[in-house]
């Protein structure tokens, strides 16, 4: 390539950059502007946590799910906590998503800040998993969704739902004397826990990074070196331009 080509194409890589720049800019105040607002916890009182477990022990027996587990599930998701609200939008004790609690009828987010709705919402949820999966794979796709499941053949891998299993099977196997180990509490639950599974690393289900588009500018000359050259380049009807854009790679 001459002296004059590479200046060019040096220049016009220099404009890219800067224009580059200037996009990924803009992409990411437009992904910030457009990040949907999490549902506001009301500026009420919440109800004791003695309260909160007799609620957790009535609903639970009403719709004939154990207490142990209900529990269990409860001390993952929120701590006892009504007012909690993670990061994907789940909300209160049971950390009810607002489109599962359509399912039951709980069109409200509102709502789902009431210790009783949420429950009821989740107990319902939670009894229609373990008719479908039993209890080990109920407590996974009441973390990952049942969708989950079905593309990690029946264990769901993801490191969260691998720590969060762990939790509430052996905070739910030591209510029941069972060691979270043993062959009895696979018998139970219907899964194997390990150790490993308790310190499972990686990315959480559900999150990645915004990255704006990378741009690159691909040129190709469309003239000869000689062509090139302002002192014999003649411009007229038939002139070609002097460099085209090549159709970008796909983004990885």
């Amino acid at each position: 390539m001459s002296n004059l080509m590479l200046l060019l194409v040096i220049g016009l890589a220099a404009t890219a950059t800067v224009a580059d720049l200037a996009q990924a800019k803009a992409f990411t105040e437009d992904s910030a502007s457009s990040a949907p607002l999490l549902p506001t916890p009301p500026n009420e009182p919440v109800p004791s946590r003695a309260a909160l477990e007799a609620l957790v022990e009535r609903t639970a027996k009403r719709y004939g799910v154990e207490v142990d587990l209900v529990d269990a599930v409860v001390i993952a998701e929120s701590g006892y906590d009504p007012h909690a609200v993670s990061r994907m939008g789940a909300i209160g004790l049971m950390q009810v998503m607002p489109e599962t609690a359509a399912d039951y009828g709980v069109d409200s987010i509102e709502a789902l800040f009431d210790p009783q709705t949420n429950v009821r919402t989740g107990v319902r949820h939670l009894k229609r998993l373990l008719g479908q999966f039993g209890i080990g794979k109920a407590v996974m796709a009441y973390n990952a969704g049942e969708g989950a499941l079905s593309r990690h053949n029946g264990f769901v891998t993801y490191p969260e739902t691998q720590r969060y299993t762990y939790r509430v099977l052996t905070t739910y196997l030591r209510r029941k004397g069972i060691a979270p180990h043993s062959p009895e509490a696979r018998a139970l639950t219907g899964i194997s826990l390990t150790p490993a599974m308790a310190k499972a690393s990686g990315p959480a289900r559900g999150s990645h990074l915004i990255r704006p588009p990378r741009l690159r500018l691909r040129i190709r000359p469309t003239l000869s070196d000689r062509a090139l050259d302002p002192g014999l380049h003649s411009s007229g009807p038939n002139s070609q331009p002097m460099f085209k854009l090549q159709p970008p790679r796909p983004i990885d």
